[in-house]
């Protein structure tokens, strides 16, 4: 490892003068550089299921709304919007300079953006022919392709109907899939406008080869500015797909990517001290980034007592959960496993980065060890009649956090074996209601608590819905329908603390962390934020060069 360390500072030495050179190579141009390692299959903005393809789809596209960086719902296509008093109508009404992308699809002519041109995009996404992984996002709107639930009063105003009223759908409209695509484009190409994208975005495609590199060039037509200057500021973006981590993080440290984003396990102890603070000899060409992210990882315990795998186990009394809750050092393993990255999860479900998040409430567990084993005791197990085994399935990518776990709940007098499966495998037996214990993640579908929330309404349980744990409430599902009908989001964020309160009182997960977005930047890159869903928004990045002050 120490040879690894006095390699790569030589690069890095290297580095300074590949840096030097590179910034130099388009001195009046600005390109962004970064890498993909997942690869990149389908620009159509219907498939944008995961990160990369959102981060990529987030600069050919636009929707009706957007977030900015503390997720709050702004203006993009629609100008501003009037939500009926039974919070079940959306009218939109829409900017009249927004054009599609120049393409031969429109024979020389700049198409406008109208109305009808989402109801044709939003009832492609619901349709079953178009098969997109984000047509649930309709679920509550379109009853079929050919439904009235989505129209276009006029050429400037839209209107969406929902079957109820559920306030996170004006967020839910941000994501990627609800973007606005021509239909002459999809009609010509048809499954090649996967690999032809035409949108409104603030870059186009100018060239791709497939798994070596692709380059977006600046829309000279786009619609949004920023102080009288027409966004984007960057003339293109250039995006490699090295596969390797290690391989980025070398073309990064030699000046040849503008960002590197994520923290691998193969250079965290290279770029990062114990308590997560960026090492000196990087902090002269590059800064650091860090948010919040929406994604709260836990242990999930099945807690209905009709399985028989449940009624087994011991983690059915509920002063073993507690036990478990209080029995680790929530903030160690986040010092010396995560190198500092990540909230230690001494809450509930609610990340931080979302308004209900509360760092004062008096819920959610921390490390008290004597506690833990004063649990146990109560529970009826000491010495001489210790708690049976339990096992903890979990993945190969986990294993040194469950490890932590498993030791230091071991010593406070639990024995609990680790069982390390397949991703594949645990997610089929979580579904299946197979597992008793198990490692899991919520990454927020769309940025509002119901989200986290529903993981633990009674009618969502698996294997339909989310409820992995089979947590089941009255109270809970009463205040869950409840919050869906009210309007204020302060009256709503009272409710969502309620209801975290209520399950952390039960204790069907155990909160490992609340995850963090890291991103690593060159200097000359200005203008770059971060944000709790962690898009990639490049729209009002500058690269500052010496030829470009």
């Amino acid at each position: 490892m120490r040879r690894l360390f006095y390699y790569l500072a030589f690069v890095m030495m290297l580095g300074l003068t590949a840096c030097h050179h590179e910034s130099h190579q388009h001195a009046n141009k600005e390109i962004f550089r970064y890498n993909e390692a997942t690869g990149l299959v389908n620009l159509d903005p219907a498939f944008a299921r995961d990160q990369a393809h959102s981060w990529v789809c987030n600069q050919l596209y636009n929707g009706l709304v957007q977030l900015d960086d503390s997720l709050h719902v702004r203006p993009s296509i629609a100008r501003h919007w009037i939500v009926s008093a039974d919070g079940k109508t959306y009218t939109f009404y829409l900017r009249k300079d927004v054009y599609f992308h120049t393409d031969s699809v429109f024979h020389g002519k700049k198409r406008r953006v109208v109305a009808a041109d989402f109801v044709y995009s939003l009832r492609r996404l619901a349709s079953p022919k178009t098969a997109s992984p984000g047509a649930w996002v309709l679920d509550n709107v379109v009853d079929s392709p050919a439904g009235k639930a989505v129209s276009a009063l006029n050429d400037s105003v839209l209107q969406i109907k929902l079957k109820h009223a559920f306030p996170p759908f004006l967020g839910m409209l941000s994501m990627p899939y609800c973007s606005v695509v021509p239909w002459e484009a999809v009609l010509k190409y048809g499954e090649d406008f996967r690999k032809h994208p035409v949108g409104t975005g603030p870059f186009f495609l100018k060239n791709w080869v497939e798994n070596i590199k692709m380059v977006l060039q600046k829309n000279p037509d786009y619609f949004e500015f920023d102080h009288g200057h027409r966004l984007p500021y960057l003339d293109a973006i250039s995006i490699r797909f090295l596969i390797e981590k290690m391989s980025a993080f070398m073309e990064f440290a030699k000046g040849n990517l503008d960002f590197l984003s994520g923290l691998a396990p193969a250079y965290k102890d290279e770029l990062l001290t114990r308590d997560g603070k960026l090492r000196g000899k990087y902090r002269k060409n590059f800064y650091m980034l860090k948010s919040p992210y929406l994604n709260t990882e836990y242990l999930g315990i099945l807690v209905d007592t009709s399985l028989k795998v449940a009624q087994e186990s011991p983690l059915k009394n509920i002063a073993i959960r507690k036990a478990i809750n209080y029995g680790f050092d929530r903030v160690k393993m986040i010092k010396f496993l995560r190198n500092g990255i990540g909230i230690p999860g001494t809450k509930g479900i609610i990340p931080p980065g979302l308004p209900a998040f509360d760092s004062t409430s008096s819920y959610g567990y921390d490390y008290q060890p004597k506690k833990a084993r004063r649990l146990l005791h109560d529970a009826g197990y000491s010495l001489s009649n210790p708690i049976p085994p339990i096992t903890l399935s979990t993945t190969a990518d986990y294993v040194d956090l469950c490890k932590f776990v498993q030791s230091q709940l071991n010593d406070v007098g639990f024995d609990i074996r680790l069982n390390v499966i397949p991703n594949g495998s645990l997610r089929s037996l979580k579904a299946q209601s197979k597992l008793p214990f198990f490692r899991a993640s919520w990454i927020a579908d769309y940025p509002n608590e119901e989200n986290y929330l529903s993981l633990f309404y009674s009618k969502n349980f698996t294997p339909q819905g989310p409820n992995y744990t089979h947590f089941s409430s009255p109270t809970f599902d009463a205040l869950y329908k409840k919050s869906a009908l009210l309007r204020k989001e302060s009256q709503r964020r009272k409710i969502y603390r309620q209801m975290d309160s209520l399950m952390m009182t039960q204790s069907p997960v155990v909160i490992l962390y609340y995850d963090e977005a890291v991103r690593f930047v060159a200097k000359r890159v200005k203008g770059m934020h971060m944000n709790p869903i962690n898009m990639l928004n490049l729209k009002r990045v500058r690269i500052v060069n010496e030829g470009n002050h």
